[in-house]
C-alpha cells in the first residue's frame, strides 16, 4: 500500500507581493500539520490577478526561474516541511514570459519547471498580452510521496493533456487555477462547467485531480473580477470528495491509496482499450 495524501490551498491574494507569500506559507504550514504531503497553491498567487487588463508594467513583476527568490524560500519551506510543492510563478527567460510551475521535491529539490501552454485570451482574462505559449510540454515528475503531472488554469479545460499525462504515468493531476465571473458576462457562472471538466479528467483516467483557485473580487483599469474559489479534490471515479466554499481561505486534504488506484486501472483496461492509430485527426484538424 502506498499513501499519499494531497492538498489544495485557498487564498485571497492582494497587491503585496510579500504580504502574499506569507499567508501561502501559512496556510501551507497548516495543510502539513493536517498531513498533507503535496500541497498545491493557486496560479499565480503573489500578485493579484494582473491578467484582467493589459499593462506593460506588470512585465516587471517577472523573474528567471534559476535564482527566483520566491521559488529559494518555497524551497526552503518544503525542505523543512518535507512536502512537495508545485508552485505557479511569473517567468521571464530571455525576450520570453512564462506562466509557469515549478515542482519542488520533498528535499527542497527543485525538479524542473513546465510552462502553460494553451494561454487564454477573453475580456478579464488577457494571458496572451502576457505570456508566451509554454514550449515544455507535458511531462510527469518522480517526487517522493508520488509520480505527478501538473498543468496550469487553462490547461485543465483540454483532455489531451490529462490524458498525455497519466499516459506517462501520472498517479495524481494538479492545477493551479485563477478563474472567476466574466466582467463582460456577469450572468455566467462557470463553476460547475469548470469542476465537471477536470471531474472528466479523473473519471477517464481513474486518477485523482487536485485544483486549487483563488478568492476575493479584484478590480484594475474598470475591469472587475470576482474569483469564486470552490477548490477542490476528486477521486479515481471524477466524483468531488472534498470541495472549498465559493469565498473563505482554507486548506483541503484527501488521503489516496496509489496501490489500489494503480489495481484499478489495470482492471478496467482503459489505457488497454485505447486505439491511438485511430486518433489522427486529433493532430491534424
Amino acid at each position: 500500500m502506498r499513501q499519499v495524501s494531497v492538498a489544495a490551498v485557498q487564498m485571497a491574494c492582494t497587491d503585496n507581493a510579500e504580504q502574499n507569500l506569507a499567508r501561502a506559507i501559512e496556510l501551507i504550514y497548516q495543510a502539513a500539520a493536517g498531513g498533507g504531503q503535496v500541497i498545491l497553491l493557486p496560479e499565480l498567487f503573489t500578485n493579484q490577478y494582473f491578467c484582467k487588463t493589459q499593462n506593460s508594467n506588470y512585465f516587471k513583476l517577472a523573474a528567471p526561474f534559476q535564482g527566483h527568490p520566491m521559488l529559494e524560500r518555497m524551497q526552503a519551506v518544503a525542505a523543512e516541511l518535507q512536502v512537495v510543492l508545485p508552485v505557479s510563478f511569473f517567468e521571464r527567460s530571455g525576450q520570453n514570459y512564462f506562466n509557469s510551475l515549478a515542482m519542488i521535491d520533498a528535499d527542497g529539490r527543485m525538479l524542473g519547471c513546465y510552462r502553460k501552454s494553451h494561454i487564454p485570451d477573453g475580456p478579464g482574462y488577457q494571458e496572451k498580452f502576457y505570456f508566451t505559449p509554454g514550449d515544455t510540454g507535458f511531462d510527469v515528475w518522480h517526487t517522493r510521496y508520488a509520480t505527478i503531472g501538473a498543468a496550469v488554469c487553462w490547461d485543465q479545460w483540454f483532455p489531451e493533456a490529462a490524458r498525455s499525462l497519466c499516459l506517462q504515468g501520472a498517479e495524481l493531476l494538479f492545477y493551479p487555477t485563477a478563474i472567476g465571473s466574466e466582467p463582460e458576462q456577469p450572468e455566467i457562472d462557470s463553476k460547475s462547467h469548470w469542476q465537471t471538466v477536470m471531474q472528466g479528467h479523473a473519471g477517464a483516467n481513474m486518477t485523482p485531480v487536485i485544483a486549487a483557485n483563488r478568492i476575493g473580487r479584484e478590480h484594475d483599469s474598470g475591469v472587475t473580477v470576482t474569483f469564486y474559489g470552490s477548490s477542490f479534490i476528486a477521486g479515481w471515479n471524477g466524483q468531488i470528495e472534498i470541495e472549498l466554499p465559493r469565498d473563505q481561505e482554507g486548506v483541503i486534504a484527501q488521503s489516496f491509496d496509489l496501490t489500489q488506484l494503480a489495481e484499478l486501472r489495470a482492471d478496467w483496461g482503459l489505457f488497454r482499450d485505447r486505439r491511438p492509430q485511430l486518433y489522427n485527426k486529433l493532430i491534424t484538424y
